[in-house]
Order: structure tokens, then sequence, then C-alpha cells
């Protein structure tokens, strides 16, 4: 490999007039495609096999309608709206409340099959009790004798919102305030006629929140939430955030200005490539809104820092080699396969995630690799011709008291030597502070508890925030997470079927955590039936999704005596399913990884202890990252944090595919270095000094550019972005600086030549990719030996 490389880094430093454009021409048509058929991104949290698919299967056998209301992708908005004076049913409130949902009526984009209706006038018009009811249905009978039909049964899903609703369905109203309360709150359920959350477009957005904005102008506070509420985040304030830090690192570690705009540009076309592509993809298929922050998250950051390791390479090789094109060819065939290699580990690391069987899981880790994957390219492909467009400009003006403590002087002695000289002289007391540190690090994360962003997750400037807490304080923090239990009779005798509702309506509301819980509504061909339970915690509470654990284990029982079978869904149920599955799937992912990279490895550095170091060490930053995220967003330490919550169920396992990636990275970087000066002849004590002495500026600069470029989107109002940049940029700091550049250099002292060992017949049998250079050396002094040789035969 590093020959082929070698030869491209001359074509492409020679041919540099030839390579830009044709990068340019890429991006051009990259762009334009995704102009053209880019889709909005759309999230969906649906999973094969969940166990709240089989409540959503009975309601679209049996009750269609209500299949398509508690849709997870169905396209629904709810307004809450609340009485800032006064109560709802004072004459201005419902005067303006009556003009709000005629306008809805009124609405395009409202899927009219079913008319919007005041929430308090359908309370008013509820009867007060069973015997109202009955007298009312007696009422209608007309006179004639004996004539008068059975009391009707309440309809608790029509009819929610009766004030006797806890007499009549066990619960209190769904839509307006309950009844030893004020009515100052109201609910408006509305379902929107576009099909998917990737069909709606910012003018939908904006109709509906015309609507708002008229009902706030009339005197009520309305906030809306649902999907049609929902906005993408926006990510260029922390994307310019990490240039600007990362233009400051490459200053410093090039002791020069000029050479640090370059792995600028690199990243930039990196970046824009993979999110050009990314952008077409959502043509043929459904892309979460998080894969673009995450794509622009690890592109931007590789694209520098391979970059960065390039022209730091080229820099030492301008002053051995004969010519600048010589240099840039043996820097892209040395350091240039280094970063193949650790791109690779990242490949591998994001491809992964798609073994967790999440469809959104999968499309993040494609778009991360895709990102990836770009940020090789532009490093390998764009960076040598770069090198060779700037030319004797490119390490001017130097910066005098950077440039004059170089590290890839061998005379010169850094800070980087210096540190190292202190581990080589004591590595076990180094070993032990560096494990000491991150296991109390890591003690927090036995407290790791998992959730999905809702309501409560949002900035608490938006509208979807406040609807949230408008909701909790009218109804309890249950009503935003309402379960809904979908029972399947079809296998139960119909004399049965009443009684078996019973007993299930008896068991759920035998259980502390319901708040509130309706009567069944029967399907037209009493087959199957609902339920709707309002538990009192929120969705991501762990008492709720003890609840739904609960509820799903009376199942068999039930089952046994009656035939029923029945499933709960509704979002707390999804999340409380998502959750389970994700954290199921950390320990059989990591595995999978960790042998995919240790392979990789294997072939980098030839030998069985080095991988396995540094997969362990990985394991070590892992567990302090966790620790300190807990520590920081979900237990709110420090104050960092006013709003805790849950971690993101996603989070873990993004993390240790992202993070797995960079670690290698870092152990790519400085570890190749140290392996070379061992081929060389130098002892692994010495190997190891000199190594770091080389290695340590620009893993050291990576870094810090990575934590920069995902410590910017800390400053994020979504939630899922600051929580997904902190860990990031911790896990980052934490195997950078303390794995790769003290542990790891601790272990290879300790070790000895033992850390180079590997059996001779596995050495026979793996190819030999030759990352540190040596067939490139051989190359170079078979070309001079014949320049030598054929002017003496002239």
């Amino acid at each position: 490999m590093s020959v082929f490389l070698y030869r491209w880094g001359k074509f492409a430093f020679r041919r540099k007039w030839i390579v830009l454009p044709v990068w340019a021409l890429i991006l051009v048509l990259l762009g334009g495609a995704a102009g053209a058929l880019a889709k909005p991104f759309q999230d969906s949290f649906e999973m094969p096999g969940l166990p709240s698919e089989r409540a959503t299967a009975i309601l679209e056998e049996h009750m269609p309608q209500m299949a398509s209301m508690f849709s997870i992708d169905a396209v629904t908005g709810q307004y809450v709206i609340a009485a800032p004076n006064g109560t709802l049913t004072d004459e201005t409130n419902m005067t303006a409340l009556d003009a709000l949902v005629g306008r809805l009526n009124e609405l395009d984009i409202v899927d009219h099959s079913e008319p919007v209706v005041n929430p308090v006038t359908a309370t008013s018009m509820m009867p007060a009790s069973k015997e109202a009811a009955a007298e009312q249905a007696a009422a209608a009978a007309g006179p004639e004798p004996g004539r008068a039909p059975p009391m009707p049964e309440p309809n608790c899903l029509d009819g929610r919102n009766s004030p006797d609703f806890k007499a009549l369905c066990g619960g209190a109203p769904l839509n307006v305030l309950s009844e030893d309360r004020p009515q100052t709150v109201a609910v408006i359920d509305v379902k929107f006629t576009m099909p998917t959350f990737a069909d709606v477009t910012e003018e939908h957005r904006q109709e509906a929140e015309r609507i708002a904005q008229e009902g706030r102008d009339a005197g009520l506070t309305v906030e809306m939430s649902g999907a049609i509420a929902q906005t993408q985040p926006e990510t260029g304030q922390a994307e310019m955030i990490g240039i600007g830090v990362a233009l400051i690192v490459m200053i410093i570690a090039f002791g020069a200005i000029v050479a640090a705009f370059v792995p600028i540009i690199t990243g930039i076309v990196g970046v824009a490539s993979a999110g050009a592509l990314i952008l077409t993809g959502t043509s043929l298929t459904e892309v979460p809104t998080f894969t673009p922050i995450l794509a622009s998250m690890i592109g931007l950051a590789l694209s520098i820092d391979y970059a960065l390791f390039i022209v730091s390479r080229y820099k030492h090789e301008l002053v051995v080699q004969d010519s600048p094109e010589e240099a840039a060819g043996v820097a892209v065939g040395t350091a240039g396969s280094a970063v193949v290699f650790a791109g690779l580990t990242v490949v591998v690391a994001l491809l992964g995630l798609s073994v967790v069987g999440i469809s959104f899981l999968t499309a993040m880790g494609i778009g991360g690799a895709i990102a990836a994957g770009f940020a090789v390219l532009a490093a390998t492909t764009l960076m040598p011709a770069l090198l060779g467009a700037f030319g004797k400009a490119l390490f001017k003006p130097k910066l005098p008291l950077i440039a004059r403590h170089d590290p890839e002087d061998d005379t010169s002695v850094t800070n980087g030597m210096r540190f190292a000289r202190i581990i080589a002289r004591m590595p076990v007391l180094t070993l032990i502070i560096s494990a000491i540190v991150l296991g109390a690090l890591a003690a927090p994360a036995a407290q790791l508890s998992l959730g999905l962003p809702g309501g409560d997750s949002m900035p608490e400037d938006s509208s979807v925030r406040k609807a949230y807490e408008l909701q909790t304080a009218g109804f309890g923090e249950g009503k935003n997470g309402m379960l809904v239990v979908a029972v399947d009779l079809s296998e139960t005798p119909p004399d049965q079927r009443d009684a078996a509702l019973t007993a299930l309506r008896d068991q759920l509301a035998g259980y502390d955590g319901v708040d509130y819980l309706s009567v069944a509504q029967p399907s037209q061909d009493g087959q199957a039936a609902l339920f709707q339970v309002v538990p009192q915690s929120g969705p991501n509470s762990a008492e709720t999704q003890d609840l739904v654990e609960h509820a799903r284990d009376a199942e068999a029982a039930l089952q046994d005596q009656y035939g029923m079978e029945y499933g709960i869904t509704g979002q707390t149920a999804i999340y409380a399913d998502v959750n389970s599955v994700l954290l199921d799937s950390i320990i059989p992912y990591m595995a999978i990884v960790a042998v995919a990279a240790f392979i990789l490895l294997l072939l980098v550095f030839r030998s069985i202890l080095v991988p396995l170091t540094a997969a362990l060490g990985f394991l070590l930053s892992m567990a302090a990252t966790f620790g300190v995220t807990v520590l920081i967003f979900q237990e709110g330490a420090f104050g960092l944090v006013d709003d805790t919550h849950p971690i993101i169920s996603f989070l873990p396992i993004v993390l240790i595919g992202l993070v797995f990636g960079l670690a290698m990275d870092y152990q790519v970087f400085l570890v190749t270095r140290m392996r070379e000066e061992y081929v060389r002849g130098k002892d692994p004590k010495q190997a190891m000094v000199d190594g770091y002495h080389h290695g340590a500026r620009v893993v050291a600069a990576a870094a810090v550019i990575m934590i920069s470029v995902f410590g910017g989107f800390m400053l994020s109002p979504d939630i899922t972005s600051k929580s997904m940049g902190f860990a990031l940029a911790a896990g980052v700091f934490f195997d950078a600086f303390l794995v790769r550049m003290v542990l790891i250099p601790s272990l290879l002292v300790l070790l000895g030549k033992w850390a180079w060992w590997m059996p001779a017949w596995l050495d026979r049998i793996l190819p030999d990719i030759d990352v540190e250079g040596s067939k490139l050396r051989e190359l170079q002094e078979r070309a001079k030996a014949k320049a030598v040789e054929e002017p003496a035969g002239v």
C-alpha cells in the first residue's frame, strides 16, 4: 500500500492542476444532485420485532382509524391552550377558543374526516352521570311504553371530556383539566393530511403556527407540539467554532500560517461532499435528522485530522528528501497508509451500527461512514495536489517561538520528548495514575438511565417545550406519554369478552403508577377493544417503563383464562422498547467492532499485544466518558446543565462506534511512529520515546481539534446535539490524553520486546501492508542506485 500511495502522492503533487479541477467537478456534481433530489430528513423510531408492534397490528386489523391516530409516523399536532386570566369557560376565552377551532376546520392541511371540536364545549354536552345518560336515552325514545332502549355505555374515547369522567370511565378528562381544578388548560388533537413527516414542509408548519398565533392574539396562551411542530436542528455555528479552533491549533502545530489553511480546505471539501451525498440519499430512503449532524461532526474533524497528519509528515520529509515532490510521495505513502487504516477503523465502527438492527442507527452509521470515507479520500488524493499548489509558500511565514521546537527535528527537545522520558523512567507510576483517574471518573456510569428525546428535552423557549409543560401542569406529566392497550378478542368466546375486558381493566387499574384509565372501546366487529392509560409519571421515567413491563407480564395469565391477547403501544411503550433494545445491543456491538478493529490493527502493527492493549484502553476511556456524561447531564453535577434528563438512548451506541474509531486513529498515528523506530533497530524504550517525540504533537493537535468540533455542538439548544457533543468531546479527551498518550506508552515500556511479538506462523500468513514504509524505502534506495549507475555507464 505504501508504494501505491507514494506513487499517487508524487503524481498528484506534479499534476496538481488536473487533480484540483477534478475534485471541484466532483463537488459541483454532488451538490447539483443534492439540490435536485434532496428530500426532508425524517425520524422514525419503529424497529422490527418491538413488543409495541403487536398493538399496532391489532389496531390496523380491527380499528384502522385508531391505528392511524396512534401511529408514531402519523402527522399530528396538539394545540395546548391555556387561559391566562380566568378559565376557558369564561365568555371571552370561549369566544376565542371557538374561533380557533373554526379556523382549524377551515385549514386545508387538516384532515377533515372528523371535525375538530371545542374540548370545553364537548365537556358541557356530556351527561353528568350514567343516570343522566339513561334519562337522555329514555327521552329520545319517545312516549311509546316498553320501547326505551338500554342505557348506552359512555364512549370514553369520544366523550373523554366529561366532567364526571372518573365516575363514568375510571379516570379524569384527558383533554380538559380535571373537575377538581378550574378548567384553565385544554388540548386539541389535530390530524393533518400529510402522509408522513417527510412530506411536512416549512409552509405547512407556518400555516399551523398561524392558527396558534391568531389564538394568542385573541388573548389565549397557545403552544404546539407533535410532528407538525418539529423542526430540524441547525449545526452551522458549531462547525464554524470547530473550524476556528482548528485553524489556531494547526498554526501552533505547524509553526506557520499558510500550512494551517490546507487541512481546513480538505475538511470543508470532505464535509461538503459527504453532506451532498447524504442529502441525495434522502431521495432513496429515510434519513434521520441527526444524520447530517453526526456526519458533519465526524467529517470535519477527521478531514482536518488526517490532513494534519500528512502535512506534518510532509514537513519532516522536506528536510530529508531530495525534492518537494519526493517528500509529498513519501508523506502520502507513510502517513497516508496510516490514514487509510485509521479511517477504515472508523468506517468499520460506524457501519457496525447496522448490526443493532435499528433503522435510524443504521442510517446514521452509514452517514458517518460516508463522511469518514470522504475524509480519507480528501486527505490522500486532494491533499498532495494542494501541497503542490502552495509550493514553497506552504510553511511561510514561520512563527519563531513555535517553529524553534519542531517535533520532526530529531535534535530538538520538545515537551513531547520530555514527557515521554518521564514515562520511560517510571512507567508503573504513570500507568497506575492514569488507570485510577479513569476508574474514578467511570463510577457514576453505574447510574446510567436511557431515554428518547421528547417535549421535555426541547429548548425551554420552544413551543414544543412550553406545550409539554402546560400539559403537565394541567393533567400531570403522564398525559405527555399516554399508553394505548389494544386487545385482540378474536380467540375469546363471545360470551366471555365482557368478562375478559373487565378482568384486564381491573388488572391495569390495580397498578400504582396508573393515573387515569378509560373503559374499553370495542371495535365494530366486536373482536377487539382499546384502553387508554395515562401513567402518573413521564414517558422516560423508570416508573412508567416498569408499568409497561408489569402490564405485559400479566398477559399470560389472562390469555390462559380468556384466550385474549393484547399489546401496548404509544410513545411511552415505544420508548421503553427502544431503550431495552439499545441497552441489550451495547455488549454485542462492542464485541463485533472490537474484533474487526483488532484484525485491522493486527495487520498494521504485526503484533498481538499492541492491538489488545489498544482495545482494553478504549474500555477504560469509554467507562470514564459514560461516567462524566451521567454525572453532568443526568445528575446535574456542577450546575453545568440546568435541565437534567436521562441519557439519549442511542448515544451509547453512537459514542462507542465513533470514539472507538477515533481511538484507533490516535493509536495508529502515535504507535506507528514508535514501531517505525523499532523496526529501524532501536530498543523498545528508545523507540517509544522517539516515536512519542514525532507523533505526540500531531495526536494532541488532532485531539484538540476533535474536542473543539464536538464541543461546539454543546452550544446547540437541542439536548440531543448538546449531550452528544459533550460525550464525544469527553471521549476524545480521555482516550487521546490519558489512554493513548499515557497508558499505552507506559505499557509498551513495561512489555519491552514482547509488545512487538507475533507468532512466526501468523506473521507468514498475514499480508504485509507496510504502513511504516519499509518497501517504500527499498524502492527509493533502488532508484538512487540506478541513478548512480546510469551516468557511470554513459
